[in-house]
């Protein structure tokens, strides 16, 4: 099976964080730039495709008839990934045959949970929960980021267990139905926890990966990183 994780791109949130002050972090939509950036992450993810399977059973209208590789788009539900994900619904072979057979959501791949800590700098964190930051402080100094979870929230190893729920339809859906690669348009702490689960990477991986970029593409094919296209 291939994974072609996809972050969300550049959102209102990372071009203020004070958008989260005025709004819950589901319904932060696009910055103009994040829709310019999820168009041409699509056409590369197309171009990809493309180049890599070609095109052998076609039904007798010409188009492919979905036995020679079947694709599956899944996105989280909050709205910026809506929003990312729409151009990749649309992308097709070069005869102009969509090549993502249908679109699903799934909750478990939304983004981390970030509670009464959402939004807020270590400055203000410290002012309105010098405790929670506290402990979250002595977390983040023994490389233990990954098991501190926010108040009202989540922590990173909160996000990689319900990711894992996915793991299961992905599979079925390979066996049942034959969807070879799987899209997967999320959000950053959500993609990695899925990389750290799929290829059964130790936490402290998690610790030292760097958060993907907006709208960036990576390949995970046969069970092998292939990186960043």
């Amino acid at each position: 099976m291939e994974l072609i994780l996809v972050r969300h791109g550049y959102s209102e949130g990372n071009k203020d964080v004070k958008t989260h002050h005025l709004m819950p972090d589901h319904v932060i939509p696009l910055a103009e730039e994040g829709f310019a950036q999820a168009k041409e992450s699509a056409d590369k993810v197309q171009e990809y495709l493309r180049n890599k399977y070609n095109k052998t059973e076609k039904t007798s209208a010409g188009c492919d008839d979905g036995s020679h590789h079947k694709v599956r788009l899944w996105t989280s539900p909050y709205l910026r990934t809506r929003q990312t994900a729409e151009p990749f619904a649309c992308i097709s072979w070069k005869d102009g045959c969509k090549i993502v057979g249908d679109h699903r959501e799934d909750v478990a791949l939304c983004e981390q949970q970030f509670g009464l800590f959402d939004g807020l700098s270590d400055e203000e964190l410290q002012i309105k929960y010098p405790d929670e930051h506290l402990h979250y402080q002595k977390c983040e100094k023994f490389e233990g980021r990954f098991w501190a979870r926010m108040p009202l929230g989540e922590s990173r190893f909160d996000v990689a267990l319900r990711v894992h729920q996915v793991f299961g339809t992905w599979q079925r859906d390979l066996e049942k139905n034959g969807i070879q690669t799987v899209i997967v348009v999320s959000h950053g702490v959500t993609i990695r926890a899925i990389v750290m689960r799929w290829l059964h990477l130790p936490f402290e991986w998690f610790e030292k990966e760097p958060n993907p970029k907006n709208c960036s593409i990576r390949i995970i094919d046969c069970g092998k990183d292939l990186g960043y296209l």
